[in-house]
């Protein structure tokens, strides 16, 4: 009953919001919109979020570990070298198991991201409907999903970025002691931090495109008659 109650008060939002423009609707509104959603869904967000927060987290907590031990052992490292992204192929080249456990986690993680945004066209196809009725564009309803998995994305990237990266940080300093803080190269291990969160913001929207898009192409009138 509650989630009948929610769902009306969303439709009921999203005509307030729409009534402003009746055939193109502004970037402010749908991100308006796209907040109001994970308000509503939060803790499906908190679910799909924590998926991408244990894959970015796994991939940092890979790369920084690399960096720690290059820094603690260079002999042990001489497959291993450049910067930045070149930094991350030939460390991922030069380990092999390392990059298929990585691949993989990233894999589910956008098999997860896809899954739940198609899951959220499926339950919100009277609010589709209602917003291709009131003039949305095809381009406005991808705004939207991209929008609401792009912030999806951007929370669990960085945060499981940040969290692996300290727990590499912590392991570094229970394993070499202080001494070991003088002589990391934190240039390339913030490198793999903002990487990290890029990567997994792109993974984020690729595993949304295709929800996005069949969104879009959903035919109004079928839209409205569907009962979920």
């Amino acid at each position: 009953m509650d989630e009948q109650i929610t769902h009306e008060e969303a439709i009921r939002r999203l005509r307030t919001d729409m009534k402003t423009s009746s055939v193109a609707t502004p970037f402010a509104t749908a991100l308006k919109i796209a907040f109001q959603s994970l308000r509503i869904r939060f803790w499906r967000s908190i679910i799909t979020i924590a998926g991408i927060f244990f894959a970015i987290a796994f991939l940092v907590s890979v790369l920084n570990s690399a960096v720690v031990e290059l820094a603690v052992n260079p002999d042990e490292g001489s497959q291993v070298s450049g910067t930045g992204i070149r930094f991350i192929l030939t460390l991922l080249a030069a380990e092999p198991r390392q990059a298929w456990l990585v691949t993989m986690s990233l894999i589910v993680c956008v098999i997860g991201i896809a899954n739940a945004m198609l899951m959220s066209v499926t339950e919100r196809y009277k609010e589709i409907g209602t917003m291709k009725c009131l003039g949305a564009l095809d381009i406005f309803v991808i705004e939207l999903f991209l929008l609401e998995s792009g912030f999806q994305g951007l929370v669990g990237s960085f945060t499981g970025a940040l969290i692996g990266a300290g727990l590499v940080l912590v392991s570094a300093l229970v394993k070499h002691g202080f001494a070991v803080m003088g002589i990391l190269p934190w240039s390339q291990m913030v490198i793999n931090i903002l990487l990290a969160t890029v990567i997994g913001l792109l993974l984020t929207l690729l595993g949304a495109s295709f929800p996005a898009y069949r969104a879009s192409q959903m035919p109004p009138a079928d839209a409205m008659r569907t009962e979920v």
